[in-house]
């Protein structure tokens, strides 16, 4: 999970039009087609929108140069949270069907209806289009440029601090995490390595456990004393330059809006 974090900070660095946008204008294209998404009624018009929303995402995704390989390896790091969620509406019924027809009768009572299939493919449709351009938009933007972002859209100061103090104590942990994991190797010891003895191996993780805390806890606190040191106290906030937006970037995200709010009006038009 460490390594891709850095993964996914080093994809965020590479060089394209999609890149270089300014991520205000990432953040509210994301936010239109998540809501607009959200908003289609429960129906098979969401085929629809899902269409449209996927092929203007797969054509952002071309333009961003990202091997389509690591947006299947992200999607499917989140498959079982959403996969199971999914999965467990073909069992049931909802408000949204008066009418239920059974597929399958196993025993102890449990069904499939053919209408809590559909629930279940209508809500997969909306699942796989919000996180898919919630992928795009870490793997095109970095975590600071993110949080500049948002506090230049209005996140509140206090927020913005304490999210810009999180991002670089996650970076911190995980350098240190990496230095512990190579000093384990170059000792060769491998927790998976079934020829050692189990307590010996639990033991050992977690002495590295606590000796990774420990450290991440160190240099938090002397980079607590550097920042006290340098003015920092209970009213310091994070400031952000007023950056105004270029004509290309308001057509973008123009152009962003327009698919989005279309793709709703027109799965609600064949409802």
């Amino acid at each position: 999970m460490i390594e891709d974090l850095f993964f996914l900070e080093r994809m965020a660095y590479r060089e394209s039009r999609l890149h270089q946008l300014d991520p205000r204008v990432k953040i509210l294209a994301t936010f239109a087609v998540i809501i607009s998404i959200v908003a289609v009624p429960y129906s098979p018009a969401v085929y629809t929108a899902g269409v449209i929303l996927f092929i203007f995402f797969a054509a952002l995704w071309a333009l961003s140069g990202i091997p389509p390989a690591v947006y299947g390896k992200r999607l499917l790091a989140i498959a079982p949270l959403w996969g199971i969620i999914i999965l467990f509406q073909i069992f049931v019924t909802n408000r949204y069907y008066t009418d239920y027809h059974a597929i399958v009768v196993f025993p102890l009572g449990v069904t499939i209806y053919a209408e809590s299939v559909q629930f279940a493919s209508i809500l997969a449709v909306k699942f796989l289009v919000c996180l898919s351009f919630i992928i795009l938009l870490s793997v095109t933007t970095k975590l600071q440029d993110l949080l500049q972002g948002a506090g230049r859209l209005g996140l509140p100061a206090e927020f913005a601090l304490a999210l810009g103090m999180m991002i670089r104590y996650l970076f911190v942990f995980g350098y240190i995490y990496r230095k512990v994991n190579e000093a384990l190797a170059t000792r060769c010891f491998n927790p998976f390595d079934h020829s050692l003895p189990y307590r010996y191996r639990i033991s050992q993780l977690g002495y590295t456990i606590g000796t990774l805390f420990l450290r991440s806890y160190e240099q938090g606190e002397r980079v607590y004393t550097s920042m006290c040191c340098r003015g920092y106290g209970r009213h310091s906030h994070l400031f952000f330059e007023k950056k105004p937006l270029s004509p290309v970037e308001w057509a973008f995200l123009s152009v962003s809006v327009s698919i989005a709010v279309g793709a709703t009006l027109l799965a609600i038009l064949l409802t």
